[in-house]
């Protein structure tokens, strides 16, 4: 096929581009389908992981409550090989709990701590935290307590985290810091929660 004398120009000015940028033109296309297909497969290994957490969840909600040493092993499993799905965090929530029914408040810690840590869902985290604190409480460690509660938190959880701290400082037998906890906390729960109403006489027992 001949071409004119304008169209041959184009021709010989787009070969030349070509020699001088064409490596670069063909190593970005590549690089970008390279980084396409890693995505989607990080997609698809993140989606398979989540699934295979899940189940893995469910098998241990299941397991006998007596049964510590399966929960034990189950939820160290899954917090090992799911880390980085929400799952993890809410094993070490459930083994957290049926070790403080059986008495093993060091273990309980150990993954409430984990799950305060490395909790990916934000109600996994409160609900870890608060418990946290309220062993801390127990073992009469109020200033690690009351230090646990001052971390960082969703304001949405604002009003539990100020009536356990009003808890913890009544402990502590700081009645005022404790009643200023209280009506902070009144302000933040919700008017119609059960929880609202328990703080109220708390607030009221205090005069």
């Amino acid at each position: 096929m001949a071409y004119d004398l304008e169209e041959q120009e184009q021709i010989d000015e787009f070969k030349a581009w070509w020699k001088q940028y064409g490596k670069t033109v063909s190593s970005l296309v590549i690089g970008l389908v390279v980084a396409y297909a890693a995505y989607q497969i990080w997609n698809y290994v993140q989606h398979k992981q989540a699934i295979d957490a899940s189940t893995q969840f469910q098998e241990l909600t299941v397991i006998d409550q007596k049964d510590l040493k399966a929960i034990q092993a189950k939820s160290a499993a899954i917090m090992e090989q799911y880390s980085g799905t929400p799952y993890a965090a809410r094993a070490a929530l459930f083994a957290a709990k049926a070790n403080y029914a059986a008495k093993d408040t060091k273990s309980a810690k150990a993954q409430l701590d984990w799950a305060v840590k490395n909790a990916e869902e934000t109600a996994t985290r409160v609900m870890a935290t608060l418990q946290l604190a309220n062993i801390l409480a127990e073992e009469k460690d109020y200033d690690g307590a009351l230090k646990l509660l001052e971390a960082k938190h969703d304001a949405g959880f604002e009003g539990l985290f100020a009536d356990l701290k009003g808890d913890l400082l009544m402990l502590q037998g700081k009645r005022a810091e404790a009643k200023a906890a209280y009506e902070l906390a009144l302000s933040k729960l919700d008017a119609q929660g059960k929880y609202r109403v328990i703080t109220q006489r708390k607030l009221e027992a205090l005069g």
